[in-house]
């Protein structure tokens, strides 16, 4: 048994290949791509069993149907792999692979408690750590992830290899669970042990994003573009925390621009990458902006992933991107594949259609048809850390329902949401705007004006 410098244990005697296996782990840590360091592995050794459970977690975090059918299409492989391993595979083997046929299965939290069993006895295993971490992030359980991170700690010491990486989880978790101040001060220390930690950076971006300290967000974020930017979808995530802070700020023609230089190009079929284009652009004309075209690139995309209910979350951004790009048959459509989901159970997601997705999806589209509803909004608004993702990321179905609550008159909803969204944080721009339309008698939300 081979141990590598983050103690994944390895049945692998192969040590290029484990050596390109750490590589790998590197690029997952700092949110770098990981294909190529991972063909290595394969390349080296074939029946790396870490490498092949890590390409079937990949697909999984991918979150689409199509990505979800090859990493259960990559099982057989998997298995085969491990129980050809010297001793059955090790602790670290066995558990990513259990974990893997676990979320393939679409069981993302019971794959994350498998790999938070086995950071019991193995706290210093840092890829268990940052996958748990995910699943629980795509789950909506921040209790969770802090309580993983509280635990390995004791066990690490500044300076061992994956320490600043940690720290960056910690960091996050922390602010996920509203401990902001501790946050901040768990993701400057990533940053300082990891210079290229972008979960750290985006976690301090978090609190202040959270605590509406925009000037200081955009000077957090401006200076490190150069470094974000290289980081693929997750570079675009920090490109859409920059422009929210341009938003906050009143800048709309800034917010703009970095849609257009970092947004609107990395549009693929990465559900990260249609939420960040199409939060940014909802957020815009909610707030009385002018979007031009931008819709029609990021709608081709959603109109294709029109039936996609494999990840809650990113479905309903893409409710939300085929309602901007006036594609309401489409939109219909994906309501419809959210309520068979639910219907047909099975999957952690399917519960989240159940629980709110469905719930949230159809009254959006109501109110894009202009139809009334009689959802009760604040009870949606408080389901909502069911979907995953993050407050920040959330907040753009918030919004919409505190929008809904006051174009329809509804003041007991409208009071109760604003008071949820006061919890989480800080009062900023957006409420303001909500309360001078309360006065004003406003009508509706303008994105569902041009979207029938």
């Amino acid at each position: 048994m081979i141990v590598d410098r983050f103690t994944f244990e390895h049945s692998s005697s192969n040590k290029p290949a484990i050596a390109a296996f750490e590589q790998v782990v590197t690029a997952v840590a700092a949110h770098q791509p990981a294909a190529a360091p991972l063909q290595v592995v394969l390349d080296q050794d074939p029946h790396h069993v870490g490498a092949l459970a890590l390409k079937g977690l990949a697909a999984v975090i991918m979150a689409s149907d199509s990505a979800m059918a090859l990493s259960r299409k990559l099982q057989t492989e998997i298995h085969a792999a491990l129980r050809a391993a010297p001793g059955g595979g090790t602790r670290s083997e066995r558990a990513v692979v259990e974990a893997c046929s676990l979320a393939a299965q679409g069981k993302l939290n019971a794959a994350a408690a498998r790999l938070e069993q086995h950071l019991i006895t193995a706290p210093r295993d840092f890829l268990a750590i940052k996958l748990a971490h995910a699943l629980r992030f795509m789950s909506g359980e921040p209790a969770a992830m802090l309580a993983t991170t509280l635990a390995v700690l004791p066990a690490w010491q500044a300076g061992a290899p994956g320490f600043g990486y940690l720290m960056g989880c910690h960091a996050f978790s922390l602010e996920e669970t509203g401990a902001f101040d501790d946050a901040e001060h768990a993701g400057r220390t990533a940053v300082a042990h990891a210079p290229d930690d972008v979960w750290g950076m985006h976690a301090v971006a978090h609190v202040m994003e959270m605590r509406n300290r925009t000037c200081e967000g955009i000077a957090w974020l401006k200076p490190t573009i150069g470094l974000w930017s290289t980081c693929g979808n997750f570079g675009g995530h920090l490109a859409w925390h920059l422009a929210l802070f341009q938003l906050s700020s009143g800048d709309h023609a800034a917010a703009l621009g970095t849609f257009d230089a970092h947004l609107q190009t990395a549009a693929t079929c990465d559900f990260r990458d249609v939420a960040n284009a199409t939060s940014l652009l909802w957020r815009l004309e909610q707030e009385g902006a002018d979007v031009g075209s931008r819709w029609q690139s990021v709608g081709r995309i959603a109109y294709d992933r029109r039936r996609d209910t494999a990840y809650v979350f990113g479905a309903l951004h893409s409710l939300l991107a085929l309602i901007g790009s006036r594609q309401l048959t489409a939109a219909r459509e994906l309501v419809t594949a959210l309520r068979q989901s639910a219907r047909r159970g099975g999957t952690d997601q399917a519960h989240v259609s159940g629980v709110v997705g469905v719930e949230l999806a159809e009254t959006i589209l109501a109110m894009a048809e202009r139809r009334s509803t009689r959802t009760p909004l604040a009870s949606i608004g408080i389901r909502l850390g069911r979907l995953g993702g993050s407050l920040a990321q959330r907040d753009v179905f918030l919004r919409t329902l505190i929008l809904i609550a006051t174009g329809s008159g509804d003041d007991i909803s409208r009071i109760k949401l604003k008071a949820l969204r006061l919890r989480q944080r800080h009062e900023d721009k957006f409420l303001r705007l909500v309360d001078q339309r309360t006065r004003e008698g406003y009508g509706g939300h303008r994105q569902f004006a041009h979207a029938v």
